[in-house]
């Protein structure tokens, strides 16, 4: 991983000002370029706009207003309106930052009025000169207002009079003034959790500007775009984007600007797991930043870490300078969200709300110090008219009611706090206060309006999909600390005993939607196109079976709940619940992916699939038998995901000699087409030992003997075996299937996820280019897709995640691979008969390599699981 550079030798320059007006993160709506440039104006009243920055730029804002008021009472006297429009603009924004927002919002109205007023007649050159200064004059105005906008909450009419802004500067012919209002633009965007569309905007102003001269509109818009990756999970580009603005604002000698540029890049390290390397760039934050509300959230970020490090006498010697600089900050939205990331740290410091263990226990004093905090926030967000900040701060009181066991309060606090979320429409929100209202609900006993709750959370997640893996930071979802349990927490409401057809179908729904949403953060991109199919239409020999592992809230502290939905054609849900300690399902589960080498006792191999076989199957089996289901399709959850159902074990059979079987990531995920098509193939393999990678001497064998057996086939081998070839094979025929017999490794990682080729790795990525490029270029689906000398990652329980986001990503409509490096000698027999049973016609992919299996299992030397049961099958089973 590329080093992070040392935070030394930055040089001190020109400091533009802006106190609370912006996040550090974001563009300040009138860039220096664009206030020197107005004041410069001959027709200004004499000097005092120019004084009126200089005090603006070293921070004594007052003393700039009161220069300001003067220089708008000077054009007045003079008939200067449009340098009294320009004088008003610069008061709203000094006004605003004061924190003074209702006479911000009154200058800037004026000025607006002003302009709007006075159109000049376009019918000479003076008045043509006259319209490019009003025009660019209005640009400047509406982006004030449209932060003033942000500011009150109003995201949606901030980006309104951003685009208005941007139009304005268009027909000025102000290049500066138009990328600044796009910036502000994707401000608005990723506010409105609109990341996708934030980042792309960002992207075209920075390919308009890479190879402009340095200015600080450059530095501000590649900073923009850095988080805006980072947001993105785009961790190493992100820091590539900070360094590159890093490098512009210290060639223009602009301190704050760097000082927020290497706060942005200290949160980039802070996510890459390097600690104290985010702390160096934090400290050195405070050394560059006059700007209050930089300095206040790098001491902030500074304070979480310490907490989270468990250095505890520092993040106590950092508290008292927060709570002076958080004083000193005007009133307004970071101001709010900056006390909700004080209260949140103060309450992991004293173990409030956490599972480790603080040494620091608070007492009633210092939890009521909290809950001032965040009663503080509510208050300032209610007078700032800001619904959505009030509504994050409510929940966040909420959560700290809930924590200490204050459940009326907590109840009424987050119910609150969700109305409000609905009536600005923000799902982040809804869906955090929706859960924790749910939690709070179900600790109270009320399971009815608990569940009520969850699906509003969840359906407020469904809405998010597409920007789940790049959420706001001021709400910080992540997958495993929100989607997943919040996903788990109602599918184990909905299952009950009692559960009604309807909650079925929808913990069923739940479960499906809980398998995308990890393949989505697999990916880092909501990229699966989901189109939900009836079993009904699929196929009526075949039974759906969704299995899962609940913690049982209704017993002791080790009991867990192995739940299972059986979907069966033209019936109804059914529903099975089996209590089982904890310790014994993870004994048993470790213990029977460990004998599944041959070196294993066959005894305890029999007796810990027998276990399994019991909890997941037994309960099935008399409505399996009277509705002739002849294929089991799993939907599994979790480290079930690694487990091959193959070698579940009656005692007399293995699951495998009694059911064509298949694994799948839900029928919202699965791949329409038509199974009997002529066979044809592109295969393609190593024999020999490359990078690392031991030899796979039958692979040569095992591809030859394929091809040869199957007419239009082609092969490459070794030297053969490239990315490119494989591109322009599939860039210029349609194959139905490609088989590809090489090493290579699933990982719950997509980065650690590969297929070996000789000159290389194919990634995920490529997958998706070459894939995605047959199908465009031939109009063909690739019908089946088969890995046969891969594995899943040592030591990871969701590295079939990998498996399912290879297969996902070459849009197969079918995958066969295998979960761990088999025999070769045993891989080549049973590909043999697996595709002599697919030739011959009328057969389904699933019953073939049941047939396959079955025929290796039953010879002496490859009967043990460990030689046939690697092999899974994902997606269209037909």
């Amino acid at each position: 991983m590329q080093g992070f550079r040392k935070v030394l030798g930055l040089g001190s320059g020109l400091l533009l000002f802006l106190g609370g007006l912006e996040a550090a993160d974001v563009l300040a709506m009138t860039s220096e370029m664009e206030l020197v440039k107005l004041v410069g104006q001959e027709n200004t009243a004499p000097g005092l706009l120019e004084q009126g920055l200089e005090l603006y730029q070293l921070g004594r804002l007052r003393d700039a207003a009161l220069v300001w008021e003067r220089a708008v009472v000077a054009d007045e006297e003079a008939g200067e309106w449009l340098d009294v429009a320009q004088g008003l603009n610069f008061l709203g924004l000094a006004y605003a930052a004061l924190g003074e927002v209702d006479r911000a919002w009154e200058r800037n109205q004026k000025a607006l009025k002003l302009l709007e007023s006075n159109q000049p007649v376009a019918n000479n050159a003076i008045s043509m000169v006259s319209a490019t200064s009003q025009l660019n004059i209005l640009g400047q105005v509406l982006n004030v207002r449209g932060q003033l906008e942000l500011g009150k909450g109003q995201t949606q009419k901030a980006y309104a009079t951003w685009k208005e802004a941007e139009t304005a500067y268009t027909k000025g012919g102000d290049e500066t003034g138009k990328y600044g209002a796009q910036l502000n633009q994707a401000q608005a965007l990723q506010f409105l959790g609109q990341y996708r569309r934030a980042r792309t905007l960002l992207e075209g102003i920075n390919q308009r500007l890479q190879n402009g001269e340095d200015t600080l509109l450059k530095a501000k818009s590649l900073r923009s775009l850095g988080v805006a990756l980072h947001w993105g999970g785009d961790l190493m580009q992100s820091k590539e984007i900070l360094e590159q603005s890093w490098d512009v604002s210290s060639r223009l000698n602009a301190r704050e600007e760097t000082g927020a540029t290497l706060f942005a890049i200290g949160n980039v390290a802070r996510d890459l797991q390097q600690d104290d390397v985010a702390l160096e760039y934090y400290r050195e934050v405070a050394k560059l930043s006059v700007d209050s509300l930089t300095r206040v959230q790098s001491d902030l970020n500074q304070l979480s870490l310490l907490v989270k490090m468990a250095r505890w006498q520092e993040a106590q010697n950092l508290i008292p300078e927060i709570k002076l600089r958080l004083s000193e900050l005007p009133n307004g939205r970071p101001r709010i969200y900056a006390r909700l990331n004080f209260a949140q740290s103060l309450m992991q410091r004293f173990g409030v709300g956490v599972i480790r263990e603080s040494p620091l226990q608070p007492t009633q004093t210092e939890v009521t110090e909290v809950a001032q905090i965040l009663a503080t926030a509510v208050e300032e967000a209610k007078q700032l008219g800001d619904s959505l900040a009030r509504s994050a701060a409510l929940t966040q009181l909420g959560n700290l009611y809930e924590q200490v066991g204050q459940l009326a309060e907590a109840e009424s606090l987050t119910e609150e706090a969700l109305q409000l979320s609905k009536l600005v429409d923000s799902s982040d929100i809804i869906a955090r206060s929706a859960w924790q209202l749910g939690r709070v609900n179900k600790q109270q006993g009320n399971v009815k309006r608990a569940i009520s709750a969850y699906q509003v959370a969840f359906d407020a997640l469904q809405n998010l999909r597409g920007d789940l893996v790049a959420i706001n930071p001021l709400v910080q979802f992540s997958f495993k600390e929100t989607v997943e349990p919040l996903y788990r927490d109602l599918a184990s409401l909905l299952l009950r005993p009692d559960s009604t057809q309807e909650e079925l179908k929808q913990a069923r729904q739940v479960l499906e939607a809980l398998q995308i949403a990890e393949l989505d953060n697999f990916f880092r991109d909501a990229c699966l196109d989901t189109k939900p199919v009836s079993l009904d239409d699929i196929d009526s020999d075949a039974a759906i079976i969704y299995p899962i592992i609940f913690p049982d809230a209704g017993a002791t502290a080790d009991a867990v709940r192995v739940e299972v939905i059986l979907s069966l054609p033209h019936q109804p849900l059914r529903h099975y619940s089996t209590a089982v300690p904890q310790s014994l399902v993870e004994d048993t589960l470790q213990k029977l992916y460990g004998s599944l080498h041959p070196s294993y006792s066959k005894a305890e191999f029999f007796r810990f699939s027998r276990q399994v076989y019991d909890w997941l199957v037994l309960p099935l089996e008399a409505e399996l038998t009277r509705s002739s289901i002849t294929t089991l399709v799993f939907v599994p959850d979790r480290f079930l995901r690694n487990l091959p159902m193959a070698i579940l074990h009656d005692g007399s059979q293995y699951l495998i000699e009694k059911y064509s079987l298949a694994s799948s990531p839900g029928l919202q995920l699965f791949p329409q087409g038509i199974a009997g098509e002529k066979l044809n193939i592109l295969a393609g393999g190593l024999t020999e030992a490359r990078q690392g990678f031991s030899q796979l001497p039958a692979v040569q064998e095992e591809l030859q003997e394929i091809t040869t057996n199957v007419d239009a086939s082609e092969l490459y081998l070794n030297q053969e075996f490239t990315k490119d070839k494989l591109y322009n094979s599939l860039k210029n025929r349609p194959f139905r299937v490609v088989h590809l017999a090489t090493h290579g490794q699933f990982s719950s990682n997509s980065e650690e996820t590969f297929l070996l080729t000789w000159d290389g790795r194919i990634s995920l990525q490529d997958f998706d280019l070459l894939f995605k490029q047959h199908q465009l270029l031939t109009q063909n689906t690739i019908d089946l897709l088969v890995l046969s000398a891969c594995e899943t990652a040592s030591g990871d329980d969701r590295a079939a995640l990998g498996l399912a986001g290879l297969a996902l990503r070459s849009g197969a409509r079918s995958t066969l691979a295998s979960l761990w490096s088999v025999n070769d000698e045993a891989t080549a027999e049973l590909m043999r008969e697996f595709y002599r049973q697919l030739a011959g016609g009328n057969i389904t992919k699933a019953q073939a390599l049941r047939s396959a299996q079955v025929a290796l299992l039953k010879q002496p030397r490859y009967s043990h699981p460990y030689f046939w049961s690697a092999f899974i099958l994902l997606g269209n089973w037909l």
